[in-house]
């Protein structure tokens, strides 16, 4: 029986093709106008191909072939980066102002020199406003997901928080939301990354794993196992 569900499984899994079918359909439901870049980062190399195996002089039918070829390759890679870009903009157009995605972003879109964590180091009560933390190359980089000025002295505690534990360190403030000067949700790993550099692989670590330990979430003050939507207080005796 174990091994017959394991090739059912296996055999309802759908492939490869299908898959980035599905991701194709899906980038282009959220973003009609992604047809014409997926149009364009294959067409163009396969036209830069054929006119290159046409144009070079001294050329015989072989290596126009693979001129032709390697343009059609070009295409197939250009294509798939295209469409990892635009389908992960997608994705996050799906769940953006939504509670939690900015740590939906913090851990799944991150490179590995940033430590963090989808668990906000702050939130405001009324607003489901949350602040979350991240530490990298640049340092502490403190991220407002909701209204801001719900969130000024959270961040503005959270800020001498990581000063009194890691004194050294850079602390940068990012905001995504709705404003002026707040970034989109797609927007946000780039701009993380633009920050100056201060700290090597090791500090990363260290800082770190020193703030988490001298720190406690919102969320770690729950005991496991114990959902608080369901929690009831205790009858009087």
């Amino acid at each position: 029986m174990a091994r017959s569900t394991s090739t059912d499984t296996k055999a309802k899994e759908p492939g490869r093709l299908k898959q980035m079918f599905q991701v194709f359909q899906m980038t282009r439901r959220a973003d009609p106008s992604s047809v014409w870049w997926f149009a364009l980062a294959f067409v163009g190399p396969v036209v830069l191909g054929i006119v290159l195996a046409l144009v070079l002089p001294g050329q015989n039918w072989l290596a126009m072939i693979l001129w032709i070829v390697a343009g059609v390759l070009m295409g197939v890679l250009l294509f798939l980066i295209v469409l990892g870009r635009l389908a992960e903009r997608a994705a996050y157009s799906q769940i953006e102002g939504q509670p939690g995605a900015v740590g939906a972003v913090l851990s799944n879109s991150l490179r590995r020199q940033w430590r963090s964590s989808e668990m906000p180091v702050a939130v405001h009560g009324r607003s489901q406003s949350a602040v979350y933390r991240a530490v990298g190359r640049p340092g502490v980089v403190l991220i407002t997901e909701g209204q801001r000025g719900n969130l000024k002295r959270q961040v503005d505690e959270e800020r001498r928080k990581v000063q009194r534990i890691v004194p050294n360190v850079a602390v940068h403030v990012v905001s995504v939301g709705d404003g002026d000067d707040a970034l989109t949700l797609h927007k946000l790993p780039r701009a993380m990354n633009k920050f100056k550099k201060s700290l090597n692989r090791n500090e990363v670590l260290a800082v770190a794993n020193r703030l988490d330990s001298l720190t406690q979430s919102p969320a770690a003050a729950i005991p496991k196992g114990m959902d608080p939507m369901r929690a009831r207080a205790g009858r009087p005796r």
